[in-house]
Order: C-alpha cells, then structure tokens, then sequence
C-alpha cells in the first residue's frame, strides 16, 4: 500500500482496537483485531497471539491461521522460539531468516513447514508486567524495519492496557480470571469452528470469520455464539455470511 493508504490503515488500526475497550469488551475479538491488523499493515501473511494464564504458562489465544497455529503450538509443546523468548525478556525478538534460527529447531522445522520465512514477536507489557506475546509470520526472509517494529508495539500497548485496566493491576485476581475466561473461551469457539467447518465442509479459517461476522453482526460475543453453536441453541445454516 502506499504512504498515504497505510496512513489512514494505521489510524483506522488504532480506532478499532480502542473502540473494543468496552466495559463489557469481548477479549477474543479484540485479540484478534489486533493480530489482524498488524498482520495487514506490516505486510505479514499469518499471526498469532498468546496470554499467560493462571498457572503463569502460557497459552495460544488467537492465530490468523491453522499455520500460524501450528507453529504456535509447536513453541508451546518445545518450550523455545521467538515468542517464548519475547515473554522470557519482556523484548521484541526478529527473526529475518527461520532458516537459520538453529537456536530454535523445533520452531524453525514447523515455520518453513508453513512456508514461513521470517518471525517478529512482540511483547504485550504494562510497567513491567508481560502478560503474552503478539507473533507476526512472513513469507519472505527479511528484517522488519524500525517503523514498524513500532507500530506492532503501540497497537500492542493499546490492547494490553485495555485487558489490564488500573482495576486489575490493582486486584490480580480480578485479572487472573478474565484470562481464565479468555482461555476457556478459545476452547469453546474451537469446539464450534469444528462444528461449523464440519458442517458447511470449509476451513478452520473461514469457519471462524463466519463465526465472528455472525457475533458482531448482532452485538453478540464471539463466545456466546459459539456456546449456542455448540449446544445448538443457533443453527449452523443460520449464521452463514450473507
């Protein structure tokens, strides 16, 4: 995109993950907003996002991607990549060419397996508490430069500051179980893509933006709709994408 059209792209960016900080904000979809729209305006193929849960371990929240998803879950199962090591330091960590990130070789197998080429993590913190780790996927080896390294920080600074609010910094438990929700929640939209990409024989992907389209389009959350997928309280047929 041009100067001008990425411009406007990053405002639009900014305004649409602020407009999800709501009092009653629904954390998937503001998750993945975010990982969204850094995956477009940085020019990334795939993303993924991870929260630290209760047990101070953490756990995939959202991808872009079953690729992305994959190659998340391989770092969880490895204990090592980019993205453990932006939550261990609490620092970005660039990765301009997979191919030679022998640090990480379970990482790196499972990312040029996906066909990707390069990895930027970026950490979600807030004085000094990490709370997870936004993960961007290119299919071409290079360094992301310092604009936008920037930016990806900022957009994930904004989301972070809405999960931890001067409440929940305040009364950690408070914070520990809205991430508790936000984990199980992941488990129950799972359950309900499965359904839905069973039943109208498409993707993971495509089942999940038929499923977010179907919440936002009738100011739902992204996991009370997949509760009524799942208990069959709203029908497959009837959330399809007009």
């Amino acid at each position: 995109m041009d100067g001008t059209s990425r411009e406007t792209r990053i405002n639009a960016a900014f305004v649409t993950v602020a407009d999800t900080l709501t009092t009653d904000y629904d954390m998937v979809d503001l998750l993945h907003t975010l990982v969204e729209e850094c995956v477009e305006i940085l020019d990334m193929q795939a993303g993924g996002l991870m929260l630290v849960g209760s047990d101070g371990e953490l756990q995939l929240m959202t991808s872009t991607s079953e690729g992305a998803d994959f190659v998340e879950v391989m770092q969880l199962n490895a204990a090592a990549g980019p993205c453990i090591e932006c939550f261990r330091t609490g620092l970005a960590v660039s990765v301009p060419d997979i191919s030679v990130a022998d640090q990480w070789p379970a990482f790196r197998a499972a990312a040029l397996k996906q066909g990707f080429l390069a990895a930027h993590a970026t950490p979600m913190k807030l004085r000094g508490q990490i709370i997870g780790t936004m993960n961007l996927f290119s299919s071409s080896v290079g360094e992301v430069d310092g604009r936008d390294v920037a930016l990806a920080q900022a957009l994930a600074d904004v989301a972070t500051i809405g999960i931890l609010q001067e409440r929940m910094i305040r009364e950690g438990h408070v914070l520990s179980e809205q991430l508790h929700h936000a984990l199980d929640s992941r488990i129950v939209i799972e359950q309900a893509k499965g359904v839905i990409a069973h039943s109208l024989s498409t993707t993971m992907d495509e089942a999940f933006s038929i499923l977010r389209h179907y919440a936002r389009s009738n100011n739902l959350t992204i996991r009370s709709v997949a509760e009524g997928i799942s208990n069959r309280t709203i029908s497959v047929p009837s959330i399809q994408m007009n």
